[in-house]
């Protein structure tokens, strides 16, 4: 192994650590995009893109130019980082001055934004996509092999990372929803003179009458706040 693949596994050793080091996923996805923008010399702006109950959203620009490039996107429902999501496949364009596969997009981003060369990597675990992670450059012909390269390498991490902070930020509410059913029935049943069984069933029947997760109607009786009758 040459010195320089030697420390190129060294730089995805350090990637992997310092993306699981993060806390949540907010944190996770923005600590991605700086990655990507530090490791690839090309790369003069990135973001990624989120599936979230079957929409596609764009999260964590690295600036205004990925924040209106994914919002072009979003608008026009094309583009090589959505289509890396609903294909599952690496997409690139390397001029959109000259693209014609998503010729509305295409013509807006380089119009207002100057970006010519996109990259859109998928971001999945086993068979679930999660989003996609995507490369702007303002140069023509701006990503070659090594970027697919890289940035397939990256996209792994990123995804790896991605679940473990998902299930993290999982775990941490449904402690915390715990907690707060537990303090709410504690007060009702202090206050109606109830048992824990009947207590959780008055929070349960409010949650379907007003039409609320159960969660946050303990939230409001926890922090002694008006809902209106419970019965």
């Amino acid at each position: 192994m040459s010195s320089a693949e030697v420390e190129l596994a060294k730089t995805f050793g350090d990637i992997a650590r310092a993306l699981l080091t993060e806390q949540d996923v907010d944190a996770t996805l923005r600590k991605i995009v700086t990655i990507a923008m530090e490791v690839i010399d090309s790369c003069d702006h990135a973001g990624i893109d989120v599936v979230e109950d079957g929409k596609i959203l764009p999260v964590a620009p690295s600036d205004d130019v990925a924040e209106l490039i994914d919002k072009i996107q979003t608008e026009v429902g094309e583009g090589p980082c959505l289509s890396a999501i609903k294909e599952h496949e690496v997409f690139q364009s390397d001029d959109l001055e000259q693209e014609e596969r998503w010729p509305t997009f295409s013509r807006r981003a380089f119009e207002e934004t100057g970006v010519r060369s996109i990259m859109g990597f998928r971001l999945f675990a086993e068979e679930r996509t999660m989003g996609a992670l995507d490369l702007y450059s303002k140069q023509a012909h701006a990503f070659d092999d090594d970027t697919v390269a890289l940035g397939s390498v990256l996209a792994v991490h990123a995804s790896v990372a991605l679940v473990h902070a998902q299930e993290r930020e999982q775990f941490l509410q449904a402690i915390e929803s715990r907690d707060i059913i537990g303090r709410a029935k504690g007060l009702l049943m202090a206050g109606s003179k109830i048992d824990d069984a009947q207590a959780f069933e008055m929070l349960r029947s409010a949650s379907q009458r007003m039409n609320m997760k159960l969660r946050d109607v303990a939230k409001h009786i926890a922090h002694g706040e008006p809902l209106g009758d419970l019965e």
